[in-house]
């Protein structure tokens, strides 16, 4: 009972000198009744702030260019022109060349005479004609025995093999994403004001009474700030070159186009069509031709006389008129029976196919929000300033009895509170619940003053 005596009286507490007179007694006493400084503490309202440790930004994502396979042709080899040449064709003929015209020769065809008895001239003078043969000259002729032509020869195409850059992807655009550039910041943030406490300490070595407790020293400590160190994330920016985009640093980078190199052939000289010419093919042919024609010549026979029997022209001697046949050598003779000709024919140009990629859409960069991030943080604010009340009055020990332990353990219980077994004893749950229930509702700490079992309902 000592104890809790002295747990609820802080009459025979001293005070550190600087704050308590030792002449100090609670003013307007009144004899049987006890009086007391309570210990009131401090009072803090917890408030939550949420401070910023990462601004908000723009998150920047890359969308890459789409490109889609397009196939293409290439020409391997151009189209060009063929030709194809049919000759001349021949045929052999027989021909007959008059080597020798038709002549006519005169044949003589003597008289005809009849004898007949008288004296007279036998033989009249008479004309007879010579004949005096056709006169030939050979000459020579050149025959045509076979006709000049044209001989048609293809000079084929000439190709060169060239190479060509063909394109297989177009040119775009790239977009390269880097982190924005950001530095670490430190900053102290006030959780809890500086604020001061009652603080029971060692009894005072100068103390005349035997039990300890009896003088036990209260000083008033300074309690100090407390702080909490934030970290932030500030950004800074982006590298030369860079685009800032929010929170991403961008930058568009030209991405050539693809090339590749094909082999081609290609016409050099088209094809063409030579025409050379074939002269006529002669053969020298000898043939007689007629210098003179054949004719006659008239000699005159003079007339013989003849006492005897004479002859007398019944039929006077003529000639007559025989045709000599022309004179021919058969040639054989080669003659066109078709030109040479030539025909056309277009080959067409070849062709590769090649797949290539066509850009469809180029690259860009989307952005999204990204919003701050917040951290909550805890501050207790001093809302009113505890310390030693004034004197107030508490029960005196002989008051203080069982079964008033009893009325307040179960005015606690029935408050929701956690005294502990009601067992009429002040022990250390029933404290710590008396003194959650104080500090609740804003009583002095730490004893049974009259204020406190108000507030309990007890009656006393």
């Amino acid at each position: 009972m000592r104890k809790f005596s002295l747990l609820l009286l802080f009459v025979s507490l001293t005070i550190v000198a600087s704050s308590q007179d030792p002449g100090d007694f609670p003013p307007n006493s009144e004899p049987g009744k006890c009086y007391a400084k309570c210990l009131i503490a401090d009072e803090y309202s917890e408030t939550t702030e949420r401070v910023m440790v990462k601004a908000a930004s723009k998150k920047t994502a890359v969308v890459p260019a789409k490109f889609s396979a397009v196939q293409d042709q290439l020409v391997t080899k151009e189209a060009a022109k063929k030709y194809s040449v049919a000759q001349t064709k021949f045929k052999s003929v027989k021909e007959s060349i008059e080597v020798q015209p038709a002549t006519k020769r005169l044949v003589y065809v003597p008289a005809v005479y009849e004898t007949v008895e008288e004296r007279v001239m036998v033989q009249e003078a008479t004309v007879r004609y010579v004949p005096v043969p056709a006169v030939y000259e050979t000459v020579v002729d050149r025959v045509e025995v076979k006709p000049a032509t044209k001989k048609l020869s293809v000079v084929p195409a000439s190709y060169e093999t060239t190479t060509e850059r063909i394109l297989i992807k177009e040119a775009a655009t790239r977009i390269e994403r880097q982190p924005a550039k950001y530095e670490t910041q430190t900053e102290r943030i006030e959780v809890s004001p500086a604020s001061t406490k009652w603080v029971k300490r060692k009894a005072d070595k100068n103390c005349l009474s035997a039990d300890p407790n009896d003088c036990l020293v209260w000083c008033l400590v300074e309690v100090p700030a407390q702080y909490r160190t934030v970290t932030k994330q500030v950004r800074v920016g982006c590298s030369d070159g860079w685009t800032d985009n929010g929170e991403d640093c961008t930058r568009t980078v030209e991405v050539p186009a693809e090339y590749e190199t094909r082999r081609k052939r290609t016409v050099s000289q088209p094809a063409s069509v030579v025409e050379e010419v074939i002269p006529a093919v002669y053969k020298e042919v000898k043939r007689k031709v007629l210098k003179s024609a054949a004719t006659t010549k008239e000699e005159v026979v003079p007339a013989q006389y003849e006492v005897v029997k004479v002859r007398k022209i019944k039929t006077p001697a003529t000639t007559r008129e025989e045709v000599i046949p022309a004179k021919y050598v058969e040639v054989n003779k080669q003659t066109i029976e078709s030109e040479a000709n030539t025909s056309m024919e277009d080959i067409p140009a070849e062709f590769a196919s090649y797949t290539k990629q066509v850009v469809q859409n180029q690259a860009a960069v989307t952005v999204s929000e990204v919003p701050a991030q917040y951290e909550t943080i805890t501050k207790r604010t001093l809302v009113k300033k505890g310390g030693f009340t004034e004197w107030r009055e508490v029960l005196c020990p002989n008051e203080v009895t069982s079964y008033t332990i009893k009325q307040v353990q179960e005015a606690l219980r029935d408050r929701g509170y956690q005294p502990g077994p009601l067992d009429n004893i002040l022990g250390a749950q029933t404290k710590a619940a008396l003194t959650k229930f104080q500090k609740d509702n804003g009583l002095p700490i730490g004893n049974l003053d009259l204020e406190t079992l108000r507030k309990l309902g007890i009656q006393f």
